[in-house]
């Protein structure tokens, strides 16, 4: 791991900072819509509340994943460790193949465009048609250690 420190468990995937700037034209058409008909005070209502639902809208593209307690958390979908087999780091510059033609129409995707990397987490389940989760990370190799120790733990435990 190149002396990288661990995994800490937690990772959030906040949208680009320039996908924040680009809602700026949105706010400023609240401000401007209602401004010739209503006056001031409700382009400044209109400028608040398109704020707000813009700020609201990121934020719901913002996923957590979550390593703890037996269990690997991606938005509301989850995983047992118990499950994990092998778990390939995949970088930035494989990820186009690895999502094209490399990708089984069966996996699990949680894939955010502006998270460069990503980890193919291969399942053990023989009762879940799922072969594995693409999950997207900007730690891929942190990552992929951290369920492998988690995987191990449980196995070794069981």
């Amino acid at each position: 791991m190149d002396g990288a420190p661990a995994w800490d468990g937690t990772e959030r995937w906040w949208p680009a900072v320039t996908t924040w700037f680009s809602c700026v034209p949105l706010v400023v058409a609240g401000w401007l819509v209602p401004l010739p008909v209503f006056g001031y005070r409700a382009a400044a209502v209109g400028a608040v509340v398109a704020a707000v639902v813009t700020l609201a809208c990121l934020a719901s593209l913002s996923w957590r994943t979550r390593l703890a307690d037996g269990v690997f958390q991606v938005g509301r979908a989850r995983l047992p460790v118990a499950v994990i087999g092998a778990v390939d780091p995949v970088p930035a510059a494989e990820r186009r193949a690895a999502l094209g033609p490399q990708l089984d129409a069966r996996a699990h995707l949680a894939i955010r465009s502006w998270v460069p990397s990503a980890v193919r987490i291969h399942l053990t389940d023989p009762h879940d048609p799922t072969p594995y989760w693409m999950v997207s990370t900007r730690h891929p190799e942190r990552l992929a250690a951290a369920l492998r120790a988690a995987a191990e733990t449980t196995k070794a435990a069981t």
